[in-house]
């Protein structure tokens, strides 16, 4: 049984949000040549890990009904009645306020707001409205999710550098269009609970099929738009490599599920999903960063793009 403050702390989606703040990160040393400033990069993932949080307490304060017929979330906090949604309230508010006092006093007002608007679309647009609307909740709703790297990177530039604004959005455009084939494989798995919770998630809406092929079609547009950064030459070839063998390796899973082995397939698809992207933004990383580096070391030419 969780203590009170683990409980509180399951209101964060941990997992989830450990993905959102090392996206938010990469963006951040890719914004600038070196080292990104210190007091910046700190302060900013702390708001944005703030926000991130206080994003997830108040998605299970809206969705608890959900949570309680679900096999996936029956669990959490709210659901089993270990915390009363007035004390979920009051921390996902703390949370939020401590988030835009961070980001609009030691980091920059532009990082707030886009950092409260990328809240207020996940929490209140997505959580609130869409996920009960429209199977393509998580499609439309997926921006939201898809701006920490954006955040981090206005967070150490203040978007002043001629080209800041493009390839910020570029890493938004990646995690954008990997959202729908990652969220998806979940959504067949757990089909039966979204039904029973009455909610409109693809594969309950179009069935299994349907979703399937629009896994596989996403999939093929995420690999092309992976090959954007070194296209544009905001990275090389060691992170082209790099995206091409992932990029193959995910087509491989979308394929294999049109026609899967079994029905935990669709999980597997999903567990590759969240390395896929961690490790796509590690390349990215890696390439802008350490190469410089490393290439004279091992006796080979580094040609930044």
């Amino acid at each position: 049984m969780k203590g009170i403050a683990g409980q509180y702390w399951e209101l964060t989606k941990p997992r989830v949000v450990s993905l959102i703040v090392f996206t938010a990160v990469v963006g951040m040393f890719l914004a600038v040549p070196g080292l990104p400033p210190l007091r910046e990069s700190v302060f900013g993932l702390l708001g944005i890990w703030l926000a991130a949080a206080s994003a997830a307490a108040i998605n299970h304060l809206i969705d608890q009904r959900i949570d309680k017929v679900m096999a996936r979330t029956a669990n959490r906090p709210l659901a089993t009645g270990t915390l009363k949604p007035a004390q979920v309230l009051a921390f996902a508010v703390f949370l939020g306020a401590a988030s835009m006092t961070i980001l609009i006093a030691l980091v920059n007002p532009l990082t707030a707001a886009l950092t409260f608007a990328s809240l207020i679309g996940y929490a209140i647009v997505y959580t609130g409205f869409l996920k009960r609307a429209t199977p393509q909740n998580i499609v439309i709703g997926g921006i939201a999710g898809a701006a920490p790297p954006l955040l981090g990177w206005a967070a150490v530039t203040n978007m002043q550098g001629p080209w800041d604004w493009a390839y910020a959005w570029l890493l938004v455009l990646i995690v954008f269009t990997w959202t729908p084939p990652h969220f998806w494989a979940l959504a067949i798995f757990r089909r039966a609970d979204y039904a029973r919770a009455l909610v409109p998630m693809l594969p309950v809406t179009h069935g299994v099929k349907y979703t399937r092929w629009q896994i596989l079609l996403y999939t093929v547009l995420l690999f092309v738009v992976t090959m954007l950064p070194a296209i544009v030459g905001m990275s090389g070839w060691f992170y082209l490599g790099g995206a091409i063998v992932l990029g193959a390796m995910f087509l491989w899973y979308a394929w294999k599920l049109m026609d899967p082995p079994d029905e935990f397939f669709a999980m597997r698809v999903f567990n590759y999903s969240v390395v896929y992207l961690m490790a796509l933004f590690a390349f990215l990383l890696l390439d802008h960063w350490l190469m410089p580096w490393l290439a004279p070391a091992a006796g080979l030419e580094f040609v930044p793009a």
